[in-house]
């Protein structure tokens, strides 16, 4: 991991999903540091004199990819004080700052993976989709739930890759829809919440895969619980838990 740097930014974009769940595209002053796939950033909402102490921050995954260095893409779902302040504060042309690169959450092996994200969770995996190339290397299975369709985040992106990479599958799943979403068919999407039982049957070597999960506290352990339950080794889960 590469030593990390302090940035100034500036909101250039703000996307509101509804639901208090967004996605923010920021410019950083200069080219952001290398980072893998995987990593995560400090976001600080206050200002920041390099003669003093690092403000209040959060930490995010970087939803963007490494070779995209003029710019960098978080997303995130208002759960606390903090992100009601960033909710209610943050405005396009604002200045922030963010410490990159940080985490090991990273995806070393595509011969046989599962990626499970739940809600806002998918960003941990965003950066290395997009680095996915059109020629399958490997296999790869995203089973991806939301609340509603249209929080399913970056589905344009992921919908790109999955129609271009025959060895990238994906599983959506939806807590609720009501949406008449036409370009969610029964084929790609579950009602319910995400389940390793429905996954299960559509994994080609279950027992051999590597399993990575990301999303809330809750969703993490219970489908930890359930993969130990399948006997897969410990070695073969690896979790996103900074949150």
């Amino acid at each position: 991991m590469g030593t990390p740097q302090k940035i100034r930014c500036l909101v250039h974009k703000i996307i509101n999903y509804g639901d208090h769940v967004y996605t923010l595209e920021l410019i950083p002053a200069r080219s952001v540091p290398h980072f893998k796939p995987g990593q995560f950033l400090h976001f600080a909402l206050d200002g920041y004199d390099p003669s003093g102490f690092w403000p209040e921050s959060r930490v995010f995954s970087i939803a963007s990819s490494p070779s995209k260095r003029e710019y960098l893409n978080i997303a995130f779902s208002v759960r606390g004080r903090y992100t009601a302040r960033m909710e209610n504060e943050l405005h396009v042309g604002q200045e922030v700052w963010v410490k990159i690169p940080y985490g090991d959450f990273v995806i070393r092996d595509t011969n046989n993976v599962v990626l499970l994200a739940g809600g806002t969770g998918i960003t941990a995996f965003i950066a290395f989709i997009e680095e996915q190339s059109n020629v399958s290397n490997g296999r790869i299975f995203l089973a991806y739930g939301a609340r509603k369709p249209e929080l399913l985040l970056y589905r344009d992106l992921i919908d790109a890759r999955k129609n271009t990479n025959n060895g990238f599958r994906v599983l959506y799943f939806v807590e609720s829809d009501n949406s008449n979403d036409t370009h969610l068919s029964s084929m790609q999407c579950l009602t319910g919440c995400l389940s390793l039982e429905d996954i299960w049957c559509r994994l080609e070597n279950p027992i051999e895969a590597t399993y990575y999960i990301a999303g809330p506290p809750a969703m993490i352990q219970a489908l930890t619980a359930n993969l130990r339950k399948k006997n897969i080794e410990p070695e073969k889960i690896k979790v996103d838990a900074w949150e």
